[in-house]
């Protein structure tokens, strides 16, 4: 039984590294001018998706539990800013991921989101 919660938590982290890799990957191809990356591409994606991955493990459930009355409020449209405030976290945490300024952070928080949602779709259908 143990074991396979810890294959579902690695599984999950996995696809969640994925979907956040490739949510960014996307961003910087829509938003060039305001996303870009330093060194090898490829590399630094999946850098900065893991990277991304990890806080969304760790520092977003903090976020989202402290900002729970605005997300309440605005019947969950903070959470486009929890997304914004993540994602401009890791470009402030690796300088190999460049971010111009915070609403391009909300925006790649969106795309990232979508892709998410994509991604999600695809696999419950299987």
């Amino acid at each position: 039984m143990a074991r396979s919660i810890h294959h579902g938590f690695i599984y999950r982290f996995l696809l969640r590294w994925f979907v956040c890799t490739l949510g960014l990957w996307i961003a910087a191809g829509l938003l060039s001018n305001s996303v870009s990356y330093h060194g090898n591409q490829i590399a630094t994606v999946i850098i900065a998706g893991l990277i991304l991955a990890a806080l969304n493990a760790i520092i977003k459930p903090l976020l989202v539990l402290i900002s729970l009355p605005a997300i309440l409020i605005t019947l969950g449209l903070f959470m486009l800013v929890i997304n914004g405030v993540t994602v401009y976290l890791v470009s402030k945490l690796y300088s190999g991921l460049q971010i111009s300024s915070f609403g391009v952070a909300i925006l790649t928080g969106v795309i990232i989101g979508l892709v998410n949602y994509l991604v999600t779709a695809i696999l419950e259908e299987r």
